[in-house]
């Protein structure tokens, strides 16, 4: 070979070594993070359906900004024989290099889409429909059109020992109203099916209503008007101590055939929140099924519970005190004073008006 020759081997060569490390160069940069500097908030969320192919599972990340070359990532699965890539949900920063994007799907660590929803004790369903609504992909309008599913309410009754057909009286607003116990719930995603939140609710009712089945069904009431009288309890008291004292005096007026004569009531029968304004005269002496302050409610429970109870007010209705009181009142602060008598309720409530403490009505 002539000189010539050779120096045209010598550059062929060198232009070989040339585009091998010029592919090396690009190959090292192409499976690096698409968001190296961190400079971009590019998060991506990719969803893999089951029996995606390799390829379109590249392309599906690339057209998402998540990895640099399809190309790239083909030569590194080749080299590192990479396979068993799982489908599922996944979220990408984009400051993932190739290897890191890879092994999150090799291992399968989709998405953590888990919704938790704390439903607190003493509310009532509008609550819990707003909750659920602000939490989920579910709107109120959705709570409530179940609310009105009657087959639906008779497979609850079916599947669960403490529903019964009270709950489906016409004067009740809400059939499940004083069941669904107030916990933390976790959920798989926003999507959750209004039947899933309610069921895993009644669950934990299932659960707490168990402990005390057997004094529940040795007392002369049912396990509906127990989470009625219940359902006060939590909304009248603060504390076990005077919540017991508050079951007694329900206890009391109901043997003495006296109303209840509870704000509470009240305010549920009319649709305001307490503390939302005070009550109308006019709204306290109107009948309806759940004003125990109004006309014809002597010797009566309102027709069902105004709240979902917490356990600490099912066991005070079920242990109430054994006083004989048969008035209580709270005044601005929260503090609950009981009296025997009449005249001993009228002197505090005088009291509690020079003090300013008292609530006025319009």
């Amino acid at each position: 070979m002539g000189k010539k020759g050779y120096i045209a081997l010598g550059i062929v060569f060198l232009i070989i070594i040339i585009a091998i490390i010029s592919s090396i160069i690009w190959y090292k940069v192409e499976i690096k993070a698409v968001n190296k500097d961190e400079s971009q908030n590019i998060e991506a969320i990719v969803e893999i359906e089951s029996g995606t192919s390799t390829k379109d599972i590249l392309k599906l990340l690339k057209q998402n900004n998540v990895i640099k070359s399809e190309l790239a990532a083909k030569i590194y699965i080749g080299l590192h024989e990479v396979n068993n890539l799982q489908a599922g949900k996944y979220l990408f920063s984009g400051n993932e290099e190739l290897p890191e994007v890879l092994n999150i799907l090799i291992s399968g660590q989709v998405m953590d889409e888990t919704v938790t929803i704390t439903f607190a004790e003493g509310k009532n369903m509008r609550y819990i429909a707003s909750t659920i609504a602000e939490n989920t992909n579910n709107t109120t309008n959705d709570v409530y059109q179940l609310l009105e599913d009657d087959d639906y309410i008779l497979s609850l009754i079916d599947k669960y020992w403490f529903l019964t057909n009270d709950i489906q009286n016409a004067n009740i607003y809400y059939p499940l109203e004083g069941y669904l116990y107030p916990d933390t719930y976790s959920f798989e995603n926003a999507d959750v099916d209004v039947k899933i939140i309610f069921e895993k609710m009644l669950d934990q009712t299932a659960k707490i209503l168990g402990r005390y089945r057997e004094i529940i069904e040795n007392t002369q009431y049912s396990v509906h008007q127990i989470l009625t009288i219940a359902s006060i309890v939590e909304l009248e008291g603060n504390n076990y101590d005077n919540r017991t004292k508050i079951a007694s005096v329900i206890y009391n007026r109901l043997n003495s055939n006296m109303s209840l004569g509870s704000d509470v009531t009240t305010y549920y029968a009319i649709r305001v929140d307490m503390g939302e304004r005070d009550l109308y005269a006019k709204e306290i002496n109107t009948y309806n099924a759940y004003n125990t302050r109004g006309p014809n409610m002597e010797g009566k429970l309102p027709i069902g519970p105004i709240a979902n109870p917490s356990e600490e007010s099912i066991q005070a209705v079920l242990n109430p005190d054994e006083d004989q009181y048969l008035y209580f009142v709270a005044d601005k602060n929260g503090d609950i004073y009981f009296s025997n008598t009449y005249e001993e309720h009228q002197a505090t409530i005088a009291d509690l008006q020079k003090k300013g403490l008292w609530y006025e009505y319009e």
